[in-house]
């Protein structure tokens, strides 16, 4: 019996894995059509290629499959069955349509939630508590076809993306390995996706990581999650520096008196802050200590402003708390940094452009 032809669309780690799951199988997987690598992306992952070349199996990269020659060329490899996994371009209905066991794609969401790109680092972003992958067919609109199946995982609210990245690839895995044999049958049991609790993101850009102190700092907790290393990373800029925040924790740190700004300004760089792009003080916590909770602003505490003479206020008189502006340096050793809400520790940080430039408390960024 002639086995079923594969034709398979992928990259980045799942798309290796998967791969190499149909190639252990000893399934007959005719061509890989992936991408080459960016020179301007860190490419941090395994890639389908490395698994396709050590069994011997074609590898193509074309800019876009859709044109009239790569259409005629994929007519050619006659396949039955075509299988895309994390592979970035749209595919057109023209080629979906040349595989007569029909086309599949395994996404990394828990459809019909995160349709779209760059799922994972969107879901950490929202908070999201779980995620995973789910396979579903292919059809014009990207992500929208009827499911096969699905697999989720929780998340802890202080996973990177990269972690929680970690915790779907063997969902992939496992929801191929579960489906292959229908999906080469023809007989996989297919559930239309509710449309109506669709949700769609677009890709991100590394502009996107900028941070918008004004938000709570359970936001720009997840934004900084979401987008850490090996992520372009969440930043704020000071003139033509930019300082990258790799890594923050909510503070308790309390304002006095009727304005941070009135303060006797300490000025220098934060301690544990270099320029020139070296990263600084140890990596994040990985998935320790309770879940992340905001500090209300009346319990934002600090003792050297505390202890700061407030003009116009005699030494006997009780301070006032203030609310600080978003974005305002209340310490440098930690530096510490005032949110909607509360304030974050920026504890892992690096200077990026022009030379670190000198930061004082009340300095709003």
């Amino acid at each position: 019996m002639t086995r079923p032809r594969i034709l398979f669309f992928g990259y980045s780690e799942v798309g290796f894995e998967c791969l190499s799951l149909l190639l252990e199988r000893g399934d007959h997987v005719v061509a890989l059509l992936t991408h080459e690598d960016n020179p301007h992306e860190k490419i941090w992952f395994q890639t389908p290629a490395v698994a396709a070349r050590a069994k011997n199996v074609p590898v193509h990269t074309p800019a876009s499959v859709n044109t009239p020659e790569w259409m005629e060329r994929i007519a050619r490899m006659a396949p039955d069955l075509v299988l895309s996994v994390y592979y970035r371009n749209m595919i057109s209905e023209k080629i979906l349509g040349l595989a007569r066991l029909g086309a599949f794609n395994l996404h990394g969401s828990l459809l019909p939630k995160y349709r779209g790109r760059a799922p994972i680092n969107w879901a950490v972003l929202h908070g999201e508590p779980r995620i995973g992958v789910t396979l579903h067919r292919m059809v014009k609109k990207a992500d929208a076809g009827a499911i096969v199946d699905q697999q989720g995982v929780d998340l802890d609210p202080r996973d990177t993306a990269e972690q929680a990245f970690r915790k779907v690839l063997p969902c992939a895995r496992a929801v191929l390995a579960r489906q292959i044999d229908a999906l080469l049958a023809g007989t996989a049991k297919e559930t239309p996706q509710d449309d109506s609790q669709a949700t769609y993101f677009g890709g991100r850009k590394p502009e996107d990581g900028r941070i918008d102190w004004s938000q709570t700092t359970t936001q720009i907790f997840n934004l900084i999650r979401a987008v850490t290393d090996p992520y372009p990373g969440a930043f704020t800029d000071l003139g033509p520096t930019r300082l990258m925040v790799w890594w923050a924790e909510p503070s308790a740190f309390r304002t006095v008196g009727p304005s941070l700004a009135d303060a006797p300004h300490s000025s220098g760089v934060a301690t544990g802050l270099r320029a020139c792009g070296s990263v600084v003080d140890p990596p994040p916590p990985q998935n320790v200590g309770p879940a992340l909770v905001a500090a209300p602003l009346s319990q934002i505490v600090g003792p050297a402003l505390a202890d700061a003479p407030q003009p116009g206020m005699a030494s006997s008189a009780s301070p006032t708390p203030s609310k600080p502006k978003p974005g305002t340096i209340l310490s440098l050793a930690p530096l510490i940094v005032a949110t909607g809400d509360g304030a974050l520790e920026l504890t892992r940080t690096e200077f990026r452009g022009a030379a670190a430039p000198m930061l004082h408390v009340g300095q709003i960024l």
